[in-house]
């Protein structure tokens, strides 16, 4: 029996399809203006890798910003869970995930079975999600990945004192223009956030495991600031950290095609 997750996120849509405990393949694909559009393309895109049509999959669950409204998904469920299911999925000793989007942060807190006690979250400014590395990134003329090389190289990270993202960028142009280094500005920028998330975790505490899903979960500079403000180590996760969220909603997927498929 073959099950499809699909995360519509801000950013990018992303989609797994699942055939017992195997994923049979999955997809990244950036987000459409229309959800419908993004949640088209990245499952055309996965049944491809698969050799699949889309009439073999038996059940769909939905997660992400996009996920109400699609013509295809049967069930929809919260991120959190998804991100949850997903990582622990992925690594079972996993009892904290740190998820960052496109748009929001999430510190998730699980217990052996995977099960959500607590969670906190940033949905209500773009710092420390993916969209401020995005503009942090375009005001130093870089890339992502470029960014993340740059805080690795630096010895004397600048202190980011905003924490708003349209003053973090008039605070990043000033030190530009006073000739502090892109290296420490760079490394001052990851800090930034990882301070960020570290100040979600007073309320739910942190415990190991931890491991970071999301887009942002390959940013080395990232990992090694939190792993920092932590005070702890973090996991890497087997698979692509990106695709979390859409592996939780394929394994609850599956959970409900077998509970329609046992059902008198």
């Amino acid at each position: 029996m073959i099950v499809c997750g699909c995360d519509l996120g801000s950013a990018t849509g992303k989609a797994v399809l699942l055939k017992g405990d195997k994923i049979l393949s999955w997809a990244v694909v950036k987000s459409a203006r229309n959800p419908e559009i993004t949640a088209q393309q990245v499952l055309e895109e996965a049944l491809d890798k698969a050799g699949l049509v889309k009439s073999e999959i038996h059940y769909v669950v939905g997660t992400g910003y996009g996920r109400t409204g699609v013509s295809f998904i049967q069930d929809n469920m919260s991120e959190i869970t998804c991100h949850a299911r997903g990582a622990h999925w992925m690594h079972p000793n996993v009892r904290t995930v740190v998820d960052i989007g496109g748009q929001d942060c999430k510190v998730i807190a699980l217990d052996e079975a995977g099960k959500v006690l607590e969670f906190g979250m940033n949905d209500k400014c773009a710092a420390g999600t993916g969209r401020f590395f995005e503009a942090m990134a375009r005001v130093l003329d870089c890339t992502m990945s470029e960014l993340s090389t740059l805080a690795l190289n630096s010895a004397n990270p600048a202190n980011i004192t905003k924490q708003c993202s349209v003053f973090a960028e008039s605070e990043v142009v000033t030190m530009i223009n006073n000739g502090v280094k892109a290296e420490d500005i760079a490394a001052g920028i990851h800090d930034s956030i990882a301070r960020r998330i570290h100040a979600m975790t007073y309320k739910i505490g942190i415990k190991t495991d931890v491991v970071i899903t999301g887009g942002c979960a390959r940013n080395e500079a990232l990992t090694k600031s939190l792993e920092k403000q932590l005070g702890v180590s973090i996991h890497q996760l087997t698979f692509n950290p990106q695709i979390a969220g859409a592996l939780g909603a394929a394994l609850l997927a599956r959970d409900r095609a077998e509970k329609r498929l046992i059902k008198p």
